[in-house]
């Protein structure tokens, strides 16, 4: 339930201005506090007069047809508007190259700096385009910010509308009662407070160097992963084109068992990888997990919680693999299983939903550092090692890639929401380097993780001075 803020109570003035509405919605959002709090802000800008670029620096784009290809060569990287909050970009789709440089869509091209704003359904969430992103583009549903470099840094522009004042202000912006929506012209006046340039330049630093950690977690996971191939001795499988194989198309299939039926799971292209596989020295994924831990979550009833309280956040599919996992449920500790908390480096695979090329199921991620201290769903598949030498984040490396994706999805089950076989993970064979690779490849996964904890307490840093200048400026 939220409650007005004590220190600064809704006036009559607020009432008049808002023609004496009594229902809670305008005043309880935040965005008429925001707004009458940076008011009494000494200097504020109009957000249309720091922004430079295409239509001004504030625009998002035309609907228009998308062609995807699977040849990544023949494509660019292409984001939606939850595709926006990942923070690995491994598995995003292709758009075809030719439209996307075309003179309709070439304005649709990111730029390191720009601040991304959700703008149809789920309008207000914000990313902030880091260095390794440049080659990317982004879709008619992601408002672009583009800061003027000569009147504003771009990492304080973004650090003010992630705040809870700029995102009340942006979500309050949004017009629609179904299908929220958020143009350019809604924000053009939003105002934007200024403080020292000291202040705004180290905001700006810590925004930036955020950023460049996050790319980093990007570029140690893709060594990781590519490391890990050519350790084993099968680095061609890392650079196996999977649509350009043999369709699996009438083929015959012997020795089949009550362990399954389904024609998916003995697809030919899924068998040879396995095969390829277990060519050289592994161990079956259940030896492996024999005294770790291998299968999903409990279900359970779930009882809201508040932060403030012994509240826990529970990070469902959705969220996993986001750089934060906002807009997460928070739970009461006390009513939620123990079996949803996991150890460190528990590696997180996508196992309940439908086989879309695009989808959750069969992705994985690791859970460490901050994340711990998060309650998960039980929509993730939990792998946690039950072997000293063979860690969780050296797991990750190979789990991470297309490869075992496509073996995840030849292990389906189920009529509807699909699942991940219990019978078929266990007989999944998982190649091991040798122990030196195996202790190179698990720091490098190690310190990219530490690279993301260290990125999201610079941008938490960042917030802060923020919020601290505003209110020591309105106090």
């Amino acid at each position: 339930m939220r409650i007005v803020n004590p220190n600064n109570p809704i006036t009559s003035e607020w009432l008049a201005e808002q023609g004496y509405r009594l229902d809670p919605a305008p005043y309880l959002s935040g965005a008429l506090e925001a707004r009458k709090l940076l008011e009494r802000v000494p200097r504020t800008d109009r957000l249309s007069d720091l922004t430079a670029g295409f239509n001004g620096g504030i625009f998002n784009g035309p609907k228009f047809r998308r062609i995807y290809v699977t040849d990544r060569e023949h494509g660019v990287p292409f984001l939606g508007s939850t595709d926006m909050m990942e923070i690995d970009f491994t598995n995003l789709p292709h758009l075809k190259k030719s439209d996307a440089v075309s003179t309709k869509l070439a304005h649709l091209q990111v730029k390191p700096g720009m601040t991304l704003i959700s703008c149809s359904g789920s309008v207000g969430r914000m990313g902030y385009v880091r260095p390794d992103m440049a080659s990317f583009w982004s879709s008619q549903d992601i408002l672009k910010v583009e800061a003027d470099p000569g009147q504003i840094r771009s990492g304080y522009l973004y650090a003010f509308l992630s705040s809870r004042y700029g995102e009340a202000l942006v979500k309050s912006s949004a017009y629609g009662a179904i299908i929220q929506h958020l143009e350019p012209q809604h924000i053009t006046d939003l105002p934007v407070p200024r403080f020292s340039d000291e202040l705004e330049r180290k905001i700006h630093n810590l925004v930036e160097e955020a950023a460049r950690l996050r790319a980093g977690f990007q570029a140690g996971l893709t060594a990781a992963t590519e490391d890990f191939f050519k350790s084993v001795g099968l680095s061609e499988l890392n650079a196996l084109r999977w649509h350009e194989q043999q369709r699996d198309l009438g083929f015959e299939v012997t020795g089949v068992t009550s362990t399954s039926l389904r024609a998916m799971n003995y697809s030919g292209r899924a068998v040879r990888i396995t095969e390829a596989l277990a060519s050289v020295e592994h161990l079956p994924l259940g030896n492996i997990c024999r005294n770790g831990l291998l299968g999903t979550g409990p279900m359970f009833k779930r009882i809201d919680g508040d932060y403030d309280y012994d509240g826990v956040l529970l990070v469902g599919q959705r969220q996993g693999w986001w750089a934060r996992p906002e807009d997460g449920r928070v739970l009461s500790r006390a009513h939620t299983p123990r079996q949803c908390f996991v150890p460190d480096e528990t590696i997180m695979v996508g196992a309940q939903g439908l086989p879309s090329e695009n989808g959750l199921l069969g992705r994985a991620m690791m859970v460490t550092g901050s994340w711990k201290k998060h309650a998960y769903s039980q929509h993730f598949l939990r792998i946690a090692s039950g072997l000293h030498e063979v860690p969780g984040a050296f797991l990750l490396s190979f789990f991470r890639s297309e490869i075992s994706l496509r073996v995840f999805r030849s292990m389906m089950a189920g009529s509807g929401p699909q699942s991940l076989h219990a019978g078929m993970l266990r007989n999944f064979p998982i190649p091991l380097a040798a122990p030196a690779d195996r202790d190179r490849i698990t720091e490098t996964v190690r310190q990219a993780y530490r690279d993301r904890d260290e990125a999201d307490r610079l941008e938490d840093q960042a917030l802060a001075l923020l919020t601290t200048a505003i209110e020591e400026a309105t106090a």
